[in-house]
C-alpha cells in the first residue's frame, strides 16, 4: 500500500504530461494531414491525397521571396543580437553584485514585456527618430527581442568557466584581448551557437513586431497571414508544414548545442 502511494503522484504527473503532449501534437498532425488533401478547401473527411500543394508552394515566387527576405532579416538580427548579447553578458559578469542585477534586469526586459506592447513602443521609437518602416526597423525590433536569449545562454556558460583558464593565458604573456580571443571566445562557442539559432527562430517566427515595423515586402509570417485572410486552404497548410519541419530541425540542433554548452 505504501509503495502504491509513493508511485501514485509520479504516475499522475506522467498522465498529465502525456495528455498535454497529445494536446500539443494533435493540432499539428491535423495541419500536416490537411496539407495532403486533394480538394481546395479544408474539411473532413479527407477523400483524396496529393502532394501537389507542396509542389505549388515550392514554385510560388511570393513564398520563395518571403523565405529569402525572412532569412535576410534573421541573419542580420542574429549577428547584431549575438554581438550585443555577448558584450552585455561579459559586462554583467565583470560588474559588482548591484550592477549585475540592474544590467541583467534591463537586458532581459524585452523578453518579459508582451510582444504587442513592445511592438507599439518600437513603432513610436522609430517614428520619433524618423526611421522609416521596413527592413531596418524590423531588424532593430527583432534584435532588441533576441538579445535576452543570447545574454542568458552566454551568462550560463560563463559561470561554468574556470577562472584559471584566463589567468593561465595571462601568465603565459597574453593580453586581455588575446586571452579573450583564444580562451574565452572558444569556450563560449557552444553557447553562442545555441543563442544564434534561437535568434534565427525568434526572428523568423516574429509576426507582431514585423506587422508594426514592416514595409511593403512580406516576411514569411506576413505572407501566411495574408493568405489566411482569403480562407484556409491546403496550400497554407503545406507552407506551415514546411516551416514547422525547418523549425523543428533547427530547434533540435539548438537543444543539442545547449546541452553541449552545459557540459
Amino acid at each position: 500500500m505504501t509503495r502504491l502511494t509513493k508511485l501514485a503522484p509520479g504516475s499522475a504527473l506522467s498522465v498529465v504530461y502525456w495528455l498535454f503532449a497529445i494536446y500539443l501534437m494533435v493540432p499539428l498532425l491535423l495541419m500536416m494531414l490537411m496539407s495532403f488533401k486533394g480538394g481546395d478547401f479544408i474539411a473532413f473527411p479527407i477523400t483524396g491525397w496529393t502532394t501537389e500543394w507542396y509542389g505549388k508552394v515550392l514554385r510560388d515566387t511570393a513564398f520563395l521571396s518571403a523565405v529569402g527576405y525572412s532569412a535576410l532579416i534573421a541573419t542580420a538580427t542574429t549577428i547584431g543580437a549575438t554581438i550585443i548579447g555577448m558584450w552585455i553578458a561579459l559586462l554583467i559578469e565583470s560588474g559588482g553584485a548591484r550592477a549585475r542585477s540592474v544590467i541583467f534586469a534591463l537586458a532581459v526586459l524585452p523578453a518579459v514585456v508582451p510582444g504587442l506592447i513592445n511592438a507599439i513602443s518600437m513603432r513610436i521609437f522609430i517614428r520619433t527618430l524618423d526611421i522609416p518602416t521596413g527592413t531596418g526597423a524590423i531588424i532593430l525590433g527583432h534584435t532588441v527581442h533576441a538579445v535576452p536569449f543570447v545574454v542568458i545562454m552566454v551568462l550560463t556558460r560563463l559561470r561554468t568557466m574556470p577562472k584559471s583558464l584566463g589567468e593561465a593565458a595571462q601568465d603565459l604573456g597574453a593580453d586581455n584581448l588575446t586571452a579573450f580571443m583564444r580562451v574565452t571566445l572558444p569556450f563560449l562557442g557552444p553557447a553562442l551557437a545555441g543563442g544564434m539559432i534561437f535568434c534565427v527562430l525568434t526572428s523568423i517566427d516574429d509576426f507582431v513586431r514585423t506587422f508594426f515595423l514592416g514595409g511593403y515586402q512580406a516576411t514569411l509570417p506576413m505572407l501566411i497571414f495574408a493568405k489566411v485572410q482569403g480562407g484556409m486552404s491546403p496550400e497554407i497548410n503545406a507552407m506551415a508544414t514546411l516551416v514547422l519541419i525547418a523549425t523543428v530541425l533547427i530547434g533540435l540542433y539548438a537543444e543539442r548545442l545547449t546541452r553541449r554548452g552545459r557540459t
